[in-house]
């Protein structure tokens, strides 16, 4: 099996998983309690906040929040700064968010709050100029994402929070990092970011748990009501092994940066060159510099994903045509939409991600069997004529 869908999940890795265990098997006091046998699990998630406000570049433990994921900090965040400011009706997000993301704020839509949706050009890089035209001094939050998780691209969000604390600073800023941690190198302090949240099933920790940080000076209603935990914001009983797991992979993950950014990203351009050079009716989706390292988002035009993706399956490679959140849906990404990829190539397209343990080995696989199933499926299509001329067009 080989796995090339690691922003849908990842692998535990062996180090996360040995430092999850005490914790499941002798060491499983409640860490609120009062006796000493809690005292281990408690100094653990103590351990573990330090850790994550290391790997996010905070400044203090204190700002770091552990959740269930990311769309639960994401929620957390959106829901607590808008409570708390209920006589600011204006948000600013972008029209290729996630799912988690762009629906919580059609509920808030719906609520009568003003929504601006930034758009983004044929690279999915964001307008950035739509967005200064569009801040107010009544923009209650504006909602980032750090990368895209169909295509990778990283948006400019250090130069965002400049321009929100220069121009409107009571605004909040809030950027989903899901996609972006563990592949390149977050400072919430240098980005002028006021709340970041993280899943940690997508850099080697279990699914279940992630993190929120929230800026000190930041007033948030809770989400979940209940118990002291988290400091009042996330009331239930820690859960301690995935707090571990969380804080061991955000380690390890700052560990391996460098090589993310080099071995990751050659293996990735690898595949990207073998496919491109190999299979004339493929397509990049995306800005080809401006991206995490791991993802490819690869269009192949007059074909349909769905059997892409099944031919791949039974030559034992995983992959998929965007979002995990969204599998089963008809219609198309409304991501590549937003980007005005041609409608030959939006039902074909497939997203390779990547991860530390990928090897050359598989991606070699990968680019050796892609040809045959291409020939197989383009010789099935019903649109024989414009595959023709494709053929021609691309030599």
């Amino acid at each position: 099996m080989i796995y090339l869908d690691n922003n849908a999940t990842t692998k535990v890795d062996e180090k996360v998983l040995e430092e999850m265990l005490p914790f499941l098997e002798q060491d499983y006091a409640n860490p609120s309690s009062m006796y000493d046998f809690a005292r281990k699990p408690a100094a653990a998630i103590r351990e573990a906040r330090v850790k994550v406000r290391d790997f996010l570049g905070a400044k203090n433990e204190k700002d770091i929040y552990f959740t269930s994921c990311g769309s639960e900090s994401a929620s957390t965040a959106i829901k607590g700064v808008l409570n708390c400011n209920r006589e600011k009706r204006h948000i600013i997000t972008t029209s290729v968010e996630h799912p988690a993301v762009l629906n919580t704020y059609k509920e808030f839509e719906k609520q009568g709050y003003e929504v601006d949706y930034i758009g983004v050009n044929s690279q999915g890089e964001l307008d950035i100029e739509e967005f200064k035209s569009k801040l107010r001094k009544d923009t209650a939050l504006v909602s980032i994402m750090y990368a895209n998780n169909e295509t990778g691209v990283i948006y400019p969000v250090e130069e965002i929070g400049d321009y929100i604390r220069s121009h409107s600073p009571e605004t909040r800023f809030f950027v989903d990092a899901v996609q972006a941690s563990g592949k390149l190198p977050i400072n919430v302090k240098e980005a002028n970011i006021d709340l970041l949240g993280i899943s940690g099933h997508k850099f080697h920790a279990p699914k279940g748990v992630g993190a929120l940080y929230v800026k000190p000076d930041v007033r948030l209603t809770p989400l979940i009501n209940g118990g002291h935990q988290e400091r009042g914001l996330r009331a239930g009983t820690e859960n301690v092994p995935y707090i571990v797991a969380l804080g061991k992979a955000a380690e390890l993950a700052q560990d391996a940066l460098q090589f993310e950014l080099t071995e990751v990203k050659r293996l990735r351009d690898r595949l990207e060159e073998g496919i491109m050079k190999n299979v004339f009716n493929a397509r990049l989706n995306s800005s080809i510099k401006n991206r995490v390292p791991n993802t490819s988002n690869i269009g192949f035009e007059y074909v349909e994903g769905e059997l892409i993706l099944l031919h791949l399956s039974d030559i034992g490679v995983c992959a998929s045509s965007g979002s995990a959140c969204t599998s089963g849906s008809l219609e198309p990404s409304h991501v590549l939409r937003a980007m005005g990829i041609p409608f030959t190539a939006l039902h074909g397209s497939i997203r390779f991600s990547l991860s530390r343990f990928t090897t050359e080995k598989e991606i070699d696989f990968v680019v050796e069997h892609m040809p045959a199933i291409m020939d197989k499926l383009t010789s099935i299509s019903p649109f024989q004529d414009e595959l023709k001329e494709l053929r021609k067009r691309r030599g």
